[in-house]
Parts: C-alpha cells; structure tokens; sequence
C-alpha cells in the first residue's frame, strides 16, 4: 500500500511541456537566424562540423525526466511496510440516506440532502472505532457501502450522492431497512444501530411495521429529520441553474413538507429516538452519547502501522540525470560519428 503525501506538487510536472516548448521555439528561432546570415548549407555545415542533431534532444528528454523525479520527490511517496492486525472495539452502524427527488428541497440551507450528507460526515468524524456503512434509498434501497472501518472511504461515497443516482423515485423507507439487516454480518454483534436521514415522505407505508421487526435482530434506529413543517418546492435544476419547479399531474406545483411524525414513530417503534437535523451539534452530540451508552463489540482491523518515505530514490535520480546533462555535449561523440547513423558524414563524389 502506499501514501502520497503532497499530491499539491504533482502540478509542478507542467513544468515539463512548458521546456519543451521552449526547446522548439529556441530552435526555431536559432535555424531562422542561421538562414539569415548564413546562405549556403554546405558552408553552414563546415562552420560547425561537429554538431550533433541527436544530442540536444537528449538532453532535453534527460532534463524532463530530472524535473519529473523531482515533482515526484516533492510529493513524497509512502510504503506501508508494516501490516499490524489492530483490535478494536465499537458497534456497527449504518446510514441511510434519502437520495429521492423531494430531498432536492431549500427550506434547510443549502438543501436538504447536502444538510444530510453534512450530518452523516460530523457524525463519522466524531466516531471512535465504529464500524460504519451506507444505504442510498428512493423508491427503492440500493447499497452504497458495505460494514467498514475506512471512514475517508465513507466520506468518499457519501460524497458521491446525489438524487439522480437512483432512477426509481419514491421513498420507500421500509426498502431501506430490510436492506440494513444484510448488513449485519457479526451474529455476534448485539448492538446495532441504523440512522435513517430523510424527510420522512413514506409512499409506501408499514415503515414503523418493519422498524418494529428489526428490533428483534438487535437493531436500534435513530431517524433525523431533514427539512421543514412548512415545506418547500422541488427545484428542477440543469447544470446547477434552477429550471423550473416541481409539479404533479394536475400542473400544480408540488410542495413537500418534513413528516417528523413519521419518522418519530419509526424510531419509537425500534426503541431508537428521532432527532431534528436542523442543528448539526445537537444531532451529533444526541448520536455521540447513544453510541457510547451501548456495549462495545471486540473486532479485528488491519492497518498499515508503518509507512516510510520513498522521495529520497526520486531525488538521486533527479541528481544523477543532472548529472548526465551537465557532461552530455551537443557536438558530436567521435565514436557515434564513426557509426554515421543519421548518415551525417557525406561523401564527397
């Protein structure tokens, strides 16, 4: 496994086209002025006999290269050297995110499904040795990621998530429970804890019928409430610029509201509690206290301990390769001259 610490110098590597550029344009600019002071060809080429058309290039590729192990020394690449298998104690809980079309909403800044991404993220990043994984829902629930201790990999798709992922609209929370109960792989785990982020809109129903099924695998679900009683249109958006608003089959536009009941009687239902996510302290600090009243179940995790710098092989290279440039002539090496590869040497008749 390996680690780029700086990856910020990666930019350094446009270094390289913009020498070559000015490579060609010197070398333009040298033949334009050779042909104006120099008529004759022939009389050029005894002026300067031992000039090479091979070397410069050569060392022009030689320089590149030096700049490119240099940009890379720069970023300073890691190895994991070490894999240490770490133990750890935690509970497994699974976010799921409505991802459908209502969540699009504006009546919680800057909308309701970036507030829920913001939450799951603060929440994640007051975890401590949780295990954690996500579940995108709409009309139908769809597995985003499976039971993790990575948490930049969770940020990572959580980031991702947006409500034209899924195409079936809807939001069937019931889906989305069934579908956290595959996640629980751990018999051994007792606690679980499920933290469903919507605005409780539930086209299906028997959401609380199903919650009340899964406290029976151990399963407490936590339920954040995004939005607002009052409501908000549904803006319908192309390439981030508002279009036009949601409407239904009558042509009135729609408004969707935060169904607080619903979700109050899910979380009731699976002796969880629903939170308001409006405030993103109070919902973190209302999950951070649930989760650290729970049992803590003993796992195993591996990790890379060590990783050890690898820049210092890209600067001996950058080093040798200036190395080479410095003592790389552009005349003619007498023993390739003897070769006349590029037929250099002509014959007189």
């Amino acid at each position: 496994m390996y680690l780029l610490e700086e990856k910020i110098w990666f930019w350094a590597l446009l270094a390289i086209p913009v020498v070559v550029l000015l490579y060609f344009a010197v070398t333009l600019w040298k033949r334009t002025a050779q042909k104006r002071f120099v008529v004759n060809r022939e009389l050029l080429e005894k002026l300067t006999p031992q000039r090479s058309v091979f070397k410069p290039v050569l060392k022009l590729v030689v320089f590149c290269l030096a700049l490119a192990c240099m940009a890379v020394a720069m970023v300073n690449p890691k190895i994991g050297t070490k894999l240490e298998t770490v133990k750890r104690e935690g509970v497994d809980v699974v976010f799921a995110v409505d991802v459908s079309k209502s969540m699009d909403a504006e009546d919680i800044a800057p909308s309701r499904i970036d507030k829920a991404k913001q939450l799951v993220t603060q929440i994640i990043n007051n975890l401590g040795s949780d295990r954690v994984g996500i579940i995108a829902y709409a009309g139908s629930a769809y597995p985003q990621l499976p039971i993790t201790t990575d948490y930049s990999s969770a940020k990572m798709f959580l980031n991702s998530m947006n409500t034209d992922m899924l195409s079936s609209q809807g939001t069937a929370i019931k889906d989305a429970i069934e579908l956290a109960k595959t996640y629980y792989n751990d018999e051994e785990q007792t606690n679980r804890v499920l933290v469903i982020i919507s605005d409780g809109e539930d086209h299906e129903g028997d959401a609380a019928s199903i919650a009340e099924s899964a406290t029976e695998q151990g399963i407490r679900i936590f339920t954040v409430g995004v939005g607002s009683e009052a409501g908000d249109r549904i803006p319908i958006k192309r390439n981030g610029v508002v279009q036009s608003y949601k409407k239904d089959q009558n042509g009135e536009t729609v408004i969707t509201k935060l169904d607080a009941e619903t979700l109050q009687q899910i979380a009731a239902e699976a002796n969880g509690e629903y939170i308001n996510g409006n405030s993103t302290q109070e919902v973190v600090d209302k999950m951070k206290t649930a989760l650290n009243q729970m049992d803590k179940k003993e796992f195993e995790a591996k990790q890379f301990a060590d990783f050890k710098d690898q820049f210092q092989w890209f600067v001996a290279a950058a080093l040798f390769l200036l190395f080479i440039d410095v003592f790389l002539l552009e005349r003619k090496t007498a023993w390739v001259r003897k070769l006349n590869l590029f037929n250099e040497n002509k014959t007189k008749s």
